[in-house]
């Protein structure tokens, strides 16, 4: 699922991308801004990998915001102003989205960012490891070593199963960013799981095994709502029960 996030100080044209990202399968809309700057906070914390944007905007030109990250996601223009076109692509935009534009023409911008961000994935080597830079040295971490991540403000701290927690100088972002999302599921703003520690789960919580520093070496962590779409995606492929009823299916939560 590609993570997208919509900003424009028109509350219509807003709600339309909104609705258009809805529409399409492989898109999902986490967050929606009228001004630019309350999108910060998301953009340095959050996984992201696009930024619908309108130019014109009271706050901070559209342009200039994305000339302010080092490194955006993918950007897409939304503007009611043709102009702006030339100036777009400087910024390496992926494409430029002339208002009013349709669906047809929202999808085929949609197309070309699954386009994207495939061949950036494809590009990226496998591996089942990876390097920290904790307590002065670079420390290789296995994935299958790493129960879960919890977020700290500027830094995050990784529990492992073989050693003691690491505190590093990371975020959040940085740190989902780098692990495979096969193996890996973020379930709150501060909690990233490894699958394969799930011992249970509810709706509103999980609980994790071989906790070496916890009691009993179990640990619930909560699930938010934000997140719980993906986790309930993964559960699902591997769930196995019988027919649900037709009650029960009316109040699957009861």
């Amino acid at each position: 699922m590609i993570n997208c996030i919509a900003i424009d100080d028109e509350p219509l044209a807003l709600r339309q991308v909104e609705n258009y990202v809805k529409q399409t399968p492989f898109l999902r809309i986490v967050g929606s801004f009228t001004a630019a700057t309350d999108a910060i906070d998301m953009l340095n914390n959050d996984p992201i990998d696009v930024i619908f944007i309108d130019i014109n905007m009271p706050d901070i030109n559209g342009l200039d915001f994305v000339k302010s990250f080092s490194d955006p996601p993918l950007i897409v223009f939304t503007t009611a102003y043709s102009e702006y076109a030339v100036e777009s692509y400087k910024v390496n935009a992926l494409d430029y989205l002339l208002k009013p534009f349709s669906y047809e023409d929202f999808l085929r911008t949609a197309m070309k960012i699954q386009h994207a961000l495939g061949m950036q994935r494809n590009e990226e080597p496998q591996a089942d490891f990876l390097f920290i830079r904790a307590d002065n040295q670079l420390m290789r971490i296995d994935f299958d070593d790493i129960i879960y991540i919890e977020g700290m403000s500027e830094y995050i701290r990784i529990f492992l199963t073989n050693r003691k927690p690491l505190m590093v100088f990371l975020s959040m972002k940085k740190i989902e960013n780098a692990l495979p999302s096969n193996q890996f599921v973020r379930i709150h703003r501060s909690f990233i799981v490894n699958y394969k520690h799930i011992e249970s789960l509810t709706r509103v919580s999980v609980t994790l095994k071989n906790s070496p520093s916890l009691l009993n070496n179990h640990l619930e962590l909560p699930i938010s709502s934000m997140y719980r779409s993906v986790l309930n995606s993964y559960v699902n492929q591997h769930l196995v029960e019988r027919n649900k009823s037709k009650r029960e299916e009316i109040d699957p939560e009861e």
